[in-house]
């Protein structure tokens, strides 16, 4: 069952899951220590580098689910 949804804040979906800065930066997002990081949602993160969200939610989940 999905937790985690595109909405949710990068930081906060990192603070509570360490292991998503691995996914995040396994689809582009190496970014995570840079300001917009801590504004934008997953949704926007996505957008911004041109990331597939539903591959990249879908991933997130995976493990989410796995903790």
């Amino acid at each position: 069952m999905a937790k985690l949804t595109k909405e949710m804040g990068i930081i906060e979906v990192v603070q509570q899951y360490p292991e998503a800065a691995r996914v995040f930066m396994e689809f582009g997002m190496g970014c995570l220590g840079c300001a917009a990081a801590h504004f934008e949602n997953i949704e926007q993160g996505a957008a911004a580098h041109g990331i597939d969200i539903d591959a990249l939610m879908e991933a997130l989940n995976k493990l989410a689910d796995a903790e």
